[in-house]
C-alpha cells in the first residue's frame, strides 16, 4: 500500500450507483487508506468491493475497499457519505419519499453515532433537506459536522446549461444555487460567472429564465431520460468533492444544505447556502447580498423545507 495514502476511513452508506460511483471516486482521489461500502443487500457491496480492489490493480490504487452488511465494520469513520434509500421513479416528488427514506437514515444515524461519535456526515439521500435535518437530529453531533449534498450538485447542472448556453467550456463556468435541493431551489444568476464575465454580460434575460428552470428540473429530466432510476455520476461526484474539502483542509467554498443558526434570516433549519467546508467541517457559511427576486424565492424555499420538517414531526420522526 501506498505511504502517500492517508490513514483515513470513509464509508459510503448505500451500494447503488451513487454510493458505488462515490466509493470508486474516494479510491481513485487517495483520500483515505480504507474506504468502506455498506448496504442491506447481502452480497452487492462485497461484489462491488472485489471488483473495485480488482481494478486498483490496473489503475495502480493504494486504497483498499471493503464491502460489507454489518455496521461494525463502520466503526472509527472519519467521514460518511450517505446514499442510501429509494430513488425517485418519474412522476415522484422528493417528498413522496420522505416517509421510506426517513427510516433509512434513522437506521444509519443509530450505527453511526454508536460507532463513529467523531465522524463528519454528508447526506445525499433525498428529500435531502428534510433527510439531513433527520440525520441531525438522531445523530445529536454539532451543525457544523453533519451537512447535505445539495448545492454542489444544483450548481453544476446549472454550469453545464451555461456552458451549453455560451458555447464556453464548463471548466470556466461557475455557479450558485442556493435552496431546497428540490423545485423550489434558487439559481443565483448574479453570482454565475464565465471566466469572470458576469452571465447577464453574455445572455439575455430570457435565456438566463430558462436555464434556471432547467436547473430546478434537472434531476427529473434524467429520470425521464432513463425511465428507471435517477442520476448517479453527478452526485456522486458533488458528495465526493464535500468529502475532499474536509478531509484535505481545502476550506472550498461549496453551497451546500447546512444548519442556519440566524443566517438569511432562518433559523434551525438546513438548507442550502454557500460554505467554506475544512477540516472542521461546516467552517463558515457566506451570506450573499441578494436581490429581491432571490429573497423572495429563499422564504419560498424555506417554506416547503419547513413543511417537510413538520410532516416528520406528525409522522413522529422527529
Amino acid at each position: 500500500m501506498s505511504n502517500s495514502i492517508p490513514q483515513r476511513k470513509i464509508t459510503v452508506v448505500g451500494a447503488g450507483y451513487v454510493g458505488s460511483t462515490a466509493a470508486q471516486l474516494c479510491a481513485q482521489k487517495s483520500l483515505g487508506n480504507e474506504i468502506v461500502l455498506i448496504d442491506i443487500l447481502e452480497g452487492r457491496p462485497q461484489g462491488i468491493a472485489l471488483d473495485l480492489n480488482q481494478a486498483a490493480a490496473v489503475e495502480g490504487l493504494g486504497a483498499r475497499v471493503v464491502g460489507t452488511n454489518d455496521p461494525r465494520d463502520t466503526a472509527n469513520s472519519d467521514v460518511f457519505i450517505v446514499t442510501a434509500g429509494v430513488a425517485r421513479k418519474p412522476g415522484m416528488s422528493r417528498s413522496d419519499l420522505l416517509a421510506i427514506n426517513a427510516k433509512v437514515i434513522i437506521s444509519v444515524a443509530e450505527y453511526v453515532r454508536n460507532h463513529s461519535p467523531e465522524a463528519f456526515v454528508i447526506v445525499v439521500t433525498n428529500p435531502l433537506d428534510s433527510m439531513v435535518h433527520l440525520c441531525r437530529a438522531k445523530l445529536g453531533f454539532p451543525g457544523q459536522r453533519v451537512m447535505g449534498m445539495a448545492g454542489v450538485l444544483d450548481s453544476a447542472r446549472f454550469s453545464w446549461f451555461i456552458s451549453e448556453a455560451t458555447k464556453s467550456s464548463v471548466v470556466d463556468v461557475k455557479a450558485m444555487v442556493l435552496g431546497a435541493h428540490g423545485d423550489s431551489m434558487v439559481p443565483i444568476p448574479q453570482y454565475c460567472t464565465v471566466n469572470g464575465v458576469t452571465l447577464k454580460d453574455l445572455v439575455d434575460r430570457a435565456s438566463i429564465d430558462k436555464m434556471a428552470d432547467r436547473t430546478r428540473k434537472g434531476g427529473a429530466e434524467i429520470v425521464n431520460l432513463l425511465k428507471t432510476g435517477s442520476a448517479w455520476y453527478a452526485p456522486a461526484s458533488a458528495s465526493v468533492a464535500m468529502a475532499s474539502s474536509i478531509l484535505n483542509d481545502q476550506k472550498r467554498l461549496l453551497p451546500c444544505a447546512c444548519l442556519l443558526n440566524g443566517q438569511y434570516g432562518f433559523e434551525g433549519i438546513y438548507m442550502g447556502v454557500p460554505a467554506i467546508l475544512g477540516k472542521n467541517g461546516v467552517e463558515k457559511i457566506v451570506e450573499l447580498p441578494l436581490d429581491n427576486d432571490a429573497r423572495i424565492l429563499m422564504h419560498k424555499t424555506a417554506g416547503a423545507i419547513e413543511a417537510d420538517v413538520q410532516l416528520m414531526r406528525d409522522m413522529k420522526l422527529l
